[in-house]
């Protein structure tokens, strides 16, 4: 398995430790962000560049565009700046999430938010990595909605899908797009008390044995399917972020993942 790491793992890290970190980590692809830690707005793009080509890490994408399915001035213009500065610092590409606060969108909205931004893509060599969000107040829920939205824009060379392990148990899907999957993010929930519904963010922790978000059989489902892409570590409980050692912990879960998922006694 060829694992990347998001920053958010270890917000409190400066980029240069992060990437030294991955690299000891045996990965070499990362991912940034614009808010947990909001790298994009506090660090110029050259600067990442350089420590990242210094450390010798790819950046697969900028985290996150939001939300790009409700198209105005002023998410053309921040669409913009993302865009340069992920081309600025040497990203592949721009995780996209849509609308999450109960409102819904229309299919017809999502295209042509889609259509917009893509020259702003093109223009740059960048890619748009969708992320459907499976909260119950999510305006783009599902993986083959995405799809549907990217056929009609007529920009299939320029999109492609983000897996989130969590977003996908949440929404209750069960189809695997392994043709239309660029990246895969994965986290597990281990707390036992909490229903599926009531998941939130907050609760998303590294992968282990107690994880119930069934990551180790969507990693095998995906890869039985074709996928044959990166899986990106994406944890945003605090109680992640607070720990003495995250390198160790990272370490632990990508050794469980390995074995896990080549294990067929493991359900």
């Amino acid at each position: 398995m060829d694992f990347a790491i998001n920053h958010i793992c270890t917000p409190k890290l400066p980029v240069e430790d992060f990437f030294a970190m991955v690299r000891r980590l045996g990965a070499t692809q990362v991912e940034i962000r614009n808010d947990i830690p909001d790298v994009m707005n506090h660090i110029a793009p050259q600067t990442v560049k350089k420590a990242a080509e210094a450390a010798g890490v790819e950046i697969l994408s900028i985290n996150a565009l939001y939300p790009f399915n409700v198209w105005s001035r002023d998410m053309a213009d921040r669409a913009v700046a993302m865009a340069d500065y992920a081309q600025a610092c040497g990203a592949k590409a721009l995780v996209m999430c849509p609308l999450n606060d109960g409102t819904a969108v229309a299919q017809d909205d999502l295209v042509a938010a889609l259509a917009a931004l893509a020259p702003i893509l093109r223009q740059r060599g960048l890619t748009g990595l969708i992320e459907p969000l499976g909260f119950p107040v999510s305006s783009l829920r599902h993986k083959a909605d995405a799809i549907v939205a990217i056929k009609a824009a007529g920009a299939q060379d320029v999109y492609q899908l983000m897996h989130d392990t969590f977003h996908h148990h949440l929404a209750g899907e069960t189809e695997f797009f392994p043709e239309w999957t660029g990246l895969v993010h994965i986290s597990g929930v281990t707390d036992p008390t909490v229903a599926a519904q009531d998941m939130l963010d907050a609760h998303r922790v590294l992968v282990d044995a107690d994880d119930r978000l069934g990551n180790v059989a969507q990693i095998r489902a995906l890869r039985d399917a074709g996928y044959t892409g990166t899986y990106s570590f994406e944890p945003f409980a605090k109680v992640v972020h607070d720990l003495a050692d995250a390198e160790r912990a990272l370490q632990t879960s990508m050794n469980y993942l390995r074995l896990a998922v080549q294990d067929p006694a493991h359900a």
